[in-house]
């Protein structure tokens, strides 16, 4: 996790060996949870349907403010608490919650209302994201590209990496008791550049490890989300 929001230098090369190319996954659903939150197991597991589809990027992202009631979570992390405030002022929300699922970075859903949930993200599905992305890895160097896109507003470009799946035994709190499994559990989120669409986006950098992959290019300000690939 030290590497979380770490900003790593983009450079603009291109890489020739390619061992892996991106699916095409045009919808990206986030979930803030929390081990601490009884009422986020259902979306947890929402949340794992989903990913199991080949046009979903699932995100499970643990907060940390459950953490007070008698059980840390293992996952949990603070800049993403800070991700989720920042799209609660980004949608004019009061509050954050728990179970939340933000789609495409443009609207939020109470993550264990399944049907509100597949409503949102098959409108995604049927829309798509504005920019495709592809992702190519060559032993520990990934390059990113995407075409150039005439008039897209100033965006971030994130490396996200997760675990697809762990069980958690959690003795206090209120899932005391219970053994339960996370899956597409988010273990790094980094910054790896900016993107105005301008000219192509030809980006490497380097990765380690065998966890899945995922891009973002989202407008800055947790704006709507204008690309996404993963690899897995």
């Amino acid at each position: 996790m030290n590497r979380l929001w770490a900003c790593v230098a983009a450079l603009v090369l291109g890489v020739n060996a390619t061992v892996a190319i991106a699916d095409d996954t045009p919808v990206v659903v986030e979930l803030f949870t929390s081990q601490g939150c009884s009422s986020c197991p259902p979306a947890d597991e929402m949340l794992a349907r989903l990913g199991e589809r080949d046009n979903i990027i699932a995100l499970g992202l643990h907060v940390d403010y459950w953490d007070y009631i008698g059980w840390k979570d293992k996952f949990a992390h603070a800049a993403f608490t800070k991700r989720q405030k920042g799209y609660a002022r980004s949608f004019g929300n009061r509050a954050i919650y728990t179970p939340q699922m933000v789609v495409n970075g443009v609207k939020d859903v109470v993550g264990n209302r399944p049907m509100d949930v597949t409503d949102l993200v098959q409108a995604h599905v049927e829309k798509g994201l504005a920019v495709p992305l592809t992702l190519r890895r060559s032993g520990d160097s990934l390059s990113i590209s995407a075409p150039a896109a005439s008039g897209l507003a100033e965006a971030d470009v994130f490396l996200v990496r997760y675990t697809p799946a762990e069980t958690v035994s959690i003795p206090r709190g209120e899932n005391a008791g219970k053994k339960l499994t996370y899956t597409h559990v988010v273990t790094e989120w980094s910054d790896v550049g900016d993107w105005n669409g301008k000219a192509p986006l030809a980006a490497s950098v380097p990765v380690t490890g065998s966890a899945p992959i995922v891009v973002l290019v989202q407008k800055k300000g947790y704006g709507p989300i204008f690309a996404a690939a993963r690899l897995r």
